[in-house]
């Protein structure tokens, strides 16, 4: 029984020595995030951003380029652009994305320079699909052109067989009799 009760007062001792855990920070407030980009700057707000944006559907991606559109030029807002015009539920256009990117990249605003290895992310990331888009339209004109060819090959095949049904029959060689083989 004393052996029991010392384990107990033992627990007891060694959870008061436990650290208590900090406080979470406050929660930030569940504002759409068209009212924070101008708010928050830096890698870290643009990456969760960039991760509301997944959960958006094509026609609030719309409403959140016209909103980001009537925000102020900082580099921050470009980056947020870029990731709209960079989104592929939206209306992609790849060009403009990575010609703010790399504005944010030669800039030396410290607001910026904190953005630069998000943005050559996004901006490497970028030249990857417009570059892939590319060969895809160019395989996309080489299938084309290649069932266009396919076709023509098959009209002549089928000209061809009509010319033979045409022709007249030959008549079979026959053999005199008495030559052998």
């Amino acid at each position: 029984m004393s052996a029991r009760a010392a384990m107990i007062a033992l627990h007891l001792l060694v959870a008061g020595c436990a650290v208590a855990p900090a406080a979470a920070p406050p929660a930030a407030p569940a504002a759409g995030p068209s009212a924070a980009a101008g708010d928050d700057a830096g890698p870290l707000p643009a990456l969760a951003y960039y991760q509301t944006l997944q959960r958006m559907t094509p026609v609030q991606i719309a409403r959140e380029s016209k909103a980001l559109a009537a925000l102020p030029a900082t580099p921050n807002t470009q980056v947020r652009i870029a990731m709209v015009l960079g989104h592929p539920r939206g209306q992609p256009d790849l060009a403009r994305a990575l010609t703010l990117l790399e504005a944010v990249l030669k800039s030396t605003d410290p607001g910026a320079v904190s953005l630069h290895p998000l943005a050559r992310l996004l901006a490497d990331n970028y030249g990857e699909r417009h570059k892939l888009d590319g060969q895809l339209d160019k395989q996309g004109q080489q299938l084309k052109d290649s069932q266009r060819k396919v076709s023509e090959l098959q009209e002549k095949i089928d000209d061809l067989a009509d010319i033979e049904r045409t022709l007249p029959q030959r008549p079979r060689a026959t053999r005199p009799p008495g030559i052998a083989r």
